[in-house]
């Protein structure tokens, strides 16, 4: 029988696209420590995605995003930490409202700082479920806009 403390959690993840950067921070928790991930965060009750990933974005970098799609999802497992966690992410993509807004870095504890990044020329160690999808040739420019087509990747790797 599964506990609360067991039980997959949802995060929402977001390819914020610029030209052909995303946007990466550094990671200052202990699950994924001094690696890049994409802002993002955890769905609250009764959120949509895309208002997840507005939110999240915003309250991480100050930013104001536009043109919020979903991408794809990811299953991932951890079990190589004190305490196992199972989240399924749901990824989205989005662009600047305003293309000539900065990222703040609005929650220090949490992040180094925000940084525009080639996708051909990534920072490294990603986030897990990140390199993951980046060394699986997954490409968040690959489609067009409102593509309706999606699919979905199972990671059960380490973070």
């Amino acid at each position: 029988m599964e506990d609360e403390a067991t039980r997959p959690k949802v995060a929402v993840v977001v390819f914020l696209l610029k030209d052909r950067k995303v946007l990466l921070g550094r990671r200052r928790s202990s699950v994924g420590r001094d690696t890049f991930p994409l802002p993002g965060g955890h769905l609250e009750f009764g959120e949509s995605f895309a208002g997840c990933a507005a939110r999240e974005v915003k309250e991480e970098t100050g930013l104001d995003i536009e043109k919020i799609e979903f991408l794809t999802a990811t299953n991932n497992v951890v079990t190589e930490v004190h305490k196992p966690l199972h989240i399924v992410a749901i990824m989205m993509r989005a662009v600047l409202a305003d293309p000539d807004q900065t990222p703040q870095n609005l929650e220090p504890e949490k992040c180094e700082g925000w940084d525009w990044y080639d996708w051909n020329d990534l920072p490294r160690p990603l986030f897990g479920p990140l390199e993951a999808m980046a060394r699986g040739g997954f490409d968040p420019f690959s489609r067009q806009f409102s593509e309706t087509s999606a699919y979905c990747i199972d990671f059960s790797a380490g973070i």
